[in-house]
Formats: structure tokens, C-alpha cells, sequence
């Protein structure tokens, strides 16, 4: 019976000692629940695991814990009591930034000024106080099938309204903004720099004719494919499909804008000296680097990472300073919803009548010898085609934009109300048609 005592004692003895060990080892370097972070991030699989494998190299002692969150569950998220237990928000959501930092979801965090600017020409890309930086940035434009264009002898637009032109507008592809994540800011920059009257009569003018989309990768592929000529896109998709041999160029229309995916450590990390090296890699020229392979192609936000750039991507960092628009991130933030509201109203809805309405227009403008009566009334009839009921003034209105940034609070009497006025304009505008003898 002693024996066995001592046997078991023993036994007792090198458990607990084993325990001891594997919790020791379970709490040591490379182990311990410190060195784990947590990033929340809607990025692609395929960026995200060369960021992780790349990190995980040089820092061993830290593993990359990621949580896949679309735009509107990440800000649920990180608006949670300590935001949900994560460390990073690494993302391209302008509007989740500024809303999390208003609500204090973000810690400073240190970058080098020397090598991360933080701007873009006259454009601010980066939180002037430290919040969240830029990690890349996303040009927005045109994407052309160079061959097709010049077989149909079709120029290559420099401006944004070179597109209302018939010949182009009939070989060009638009992507729906309630369908297509990037349109409603792509949209944002046309009315910004166009202005936004001036910018949804071109808008209303160039869509009457083309072919809506519902997939933002349709729009390159139907380029790529040469089933269109012109596409309106951001930038990655246009330059993957180039560097990966389709005969497509990517053009930025005078007036553009490079709108910036940002990255951010949050206040409540109990991981901060780990969430800042996953930041400062991210941010390094060799982490910067990471993002422009082909199944990538974005653009860095850090000018010295251009070095050895693939031919596919422009630097955007020398790019003529007029090419760039002073993009106005504060109104950009808050006004897609809307936008986002009356392309439907203006535009999706009655798609093919207003294609009628704006030939009949093309057409009245062809005629010759018209009189002066004739161009007052076709001026009227193009300003009643791309009537819009919402003023410029109230389209950069804080409080009347905060009426659309939730489905459930917008007022559908006046989505009504809209929807009347603008068939009761194009009601107008297809009578003078039919005055001139150009009837719709």
C-alpha cells in the first residue's frame, strides 16, 4: 500500500509539474493571449494572408487573429463596449473611421511623417490627429478598351463630361450604386467635381444611353471583353485586369480623386505595442509593397514604395496636382446614401424612357438653321430631362443629409414626392420635344 502511495504521488507529482509546464508554455512568447491581435477588416482572403504569413515571419511572437466584417457589422462591432474585443480596424470605409473616432473608438497612433505624408496633393488621406492613417489609396475613373476605342474611332476622355458625348455614352457601362460598393463614392467625386446641377445633367445625359451594371467586376470584364468600350470603375479592378494582359488602360479624368482605405488601433487594446508593429508593418515599404501583386493592384499610400511599380499602376503621387480634385471627405462621407437615392430615382427607374427622351434631344440639336426660340426651348427640355429635386444647397446640408444614413429613418412620402417631380419634369420636357417635332 505505500509503494502505491508513493507511486501515486509521484504520478500526482509529474501531472501537476506537466500542467505547470504546458501553462508556462501556453503563457510564454508567441503563446500568450497578449500576443494575439485581433484585426477586423473586409479585405480580401488573398491580401490578407500575405500580410499575415509576411508579419507572422518577422514577428513570430505575434499571431494575426482576423474577423471579416462588411461596413456596417464592422461599425456595429467596433462600436461595441471595448469595440468587441479588437485590436485593429484596417478597412477602406471613410465614413467608419470618422464616425469611430467621433466615439472614441481610436488611439493615436505613431507613424514617420518623412516617409507617410498623409496627403495627396491638396487632399488630406490621413486623420491630422493621428487616429487612423492611410494604408492605400484608391483612384477613381475610367477604364478603356484602348484597341476597340481607336477601331470605332472614339477618343480617349480626359474629362468626366467627354462621357455624355452619344458615340461614347452608347459604349459605356455605369455601375448601379445601390448594387456596387464603390459607385455611390465614385458618383460622390463626379457631382464634386462637376458640381452637383452640372454633374447630374452630365450623369443623366452619358446613363440614358448606357448599360447599367449590378457587379462592380462586370464593368471591367464587359470592357475586358470588349462588349463595352468605357467603363466607370476604381482603379484595382482596371489595372489586375492589365497586368494580367487584357488590352484595358485606366484613365483618370481631370478633377479625380484617390480616396484612401485607412488603419487604425483601437482605444481599448490590451495589445498595444503588437497592434502597433501589425500597423507599422502594414505601413512599411515592404508592407506597402505587398499590395501591389497582381491579384491586388492597389496603390500605396506611401510615395516611396513606387520604386519598382508594376506598369499596370500610375504613381499617383506624381500626377499633375490640377489632375486631383480637393476632395471634400467631411460632405463625402455623409452624402452617398443620398446619392445612392436619387440615382435610383433619377436614373434606374424609367431607364428606357429616358433613353428616348435624351435621342429626342440629340436628334432636335441636329437640326439645322434652328432659331433662336428652338435652342431656348432644347435648353429648357436638357434642363427638365436632368431635373433634380434635391438643391445643391441642401446637398451639402449636415442635418439633411443625416435624414438618409438609415434606411428605416428616410421619409418615403418625400421619396414620393421626388419620384412625381422628376416624372412630371420629363412629362414637360418630352412636350417641348413634341412642339419641335422630335417627339419621344
Amino acid at each position: 500500500m505505500y509503494t502505491q502511495n508513493i507511486a501515486l504521488a509521484r504520478a500526482a507529482r509529474i501531472a501537476l509539474t506537466a500542467s505547470a509546464i504546458l501553462l508556462s508554455h501556453a503563457l510564454a512568447p508567441g503563446h500568450a493571449e497578449g500576443s494575439k491581435i485581433v484585426v477586423v477588416t473586409s479585405f480580401p482572403e488573398e491580401l490578407t494572408t500575405r500580410y499575415e504569413q509576411e508579419f507572422e515571419k518577422r514577428r513570430p511572437d505575434v499571431h494575426v487573429q482576423y474577423v471579416w466584417k462588411q461596413s456596417r457589422d464592422a461599425l456595429l462591432e467596433l462600436s461595441k463596449p471595448d469595440q468587441g474585443g479588437a485590436d485593429v480596424y484596417w478597412a477602406p470605409t471613410l465614413a467608419n473611421f470618422a464616425v469611430l473616432k467621433e466615439r472614441g473608438a481610436f488611439r493615436p497612433i505613431k507613424v514617420d511623417r518623412a516617409v507617410l505624408p498623409g496627403k495627396l496633393a491638396n487632399q488630406q488621406i490621413s486623420d491630422p490627429t493621428g487616429r487612423f492613417e492611410a494604408y492605400d489609396i484608391a483612384g477613381y475613373g475610367i477604364v478603356m478598351n484602348a484597341p476597340l476605342a481607336a477601331s470605332e474611332k472614339l477618343s480617349a476622355p480626359k474629362r468626366w463630361g467627354d462621357l455624355a458625348r452619344p458615340d461614347h455614352a452608347r459604349r459605356l457601362v455605369m455601375p448601379i450604386p445601390a448594387k456596387v460598393g464603390f459607385s455611390p463614392a465614385l458618383y460622390d467625386i463626379f457631382l464634386q467635381s462637376e458640381g452637383w446641377d452640372g454633374g447630374w445633367s452630365l450623369l443623366s445625359e452619358m446613363a440614358s444611353e448606357a448599360t447599367l451594371l449590378d457587379q462592380g467586376a462586370l464593368v471591367t470584364a464587359q470592357v475586358r471583353e470588349g462588349k463595352a468600350v468605357f467603363g466607370l470603375t476604381i482603379d484595382f479592378f482596371a489595372a489586375s485586369a492589365k497586368a494580367n494582359g487584357a488590352p484595358v488602360e485606366m484613365i483618370y479624368p481631370q478633377r479625380t480623386a484617390f480616396l484612401p482605405a485607412h488603419i487604425a488601433m483601437t482605444a481599448s487594446t490590451k495589445h498595444a505595442d503588437a497592434a502597433q508593429a501589425f500597423i507599422d508593418f502594414a505601413l512599411s515599404k515592404d508592407g506597402q509593397k505587398l499590395m501591389m501583386e497582381r491579384d491586388s493592384m492597389r496603390h500605396p499610400a506611401r510615395p516611396d514604395a513606387y520604386d519598382e511599380k508594376p506598369a499596370a499602376l500610375v504613381d499617383p503621387f506624381t500626377l499633375p496636382r490640377d489632375l486631383i480634385l480637393d476632395y471634400d471627405f467631411e460632405i463625402g462621407r455623409r452624402r452617398p446614401p443620398l446619392v445612392t437615392l436619387l440615382f435610383d430615382l433619377a436614373i434606374v427607374e424609367n431607364h428606357a424612357e429616358n433613353a428616348a427622351l435624351w435621342r429626342a434631344i440629340h436628334a432636335a440639336e441636329k437640326k439645322e438653321g434652328a432659331s433662336a426660340s428652338h435652342a431656348n426651348a432644347l435648353a429648357e427640355a436638357r434642363q427638365l430631362a436632368s431635373f433634380m429635386p434635391v438643391s445643391s444647397a441642401e446637398a451639402r446640408d449636415v442635418s439633411f443629409l443625416g435624414r438618409f444614413g438609415s434606411k428605416d429613418a428616410i421619409d418615403q412620402a418625400a421619396v414620393a414626392k421626388w419620384r412625381e417631380e422628376i416624372a412630371d419634369a420629363r412629362r414637360k420636357a418630352r412636350d417641348i420635344l413634341t412642339n419641335l417635332g422630335v417627339a419621344p
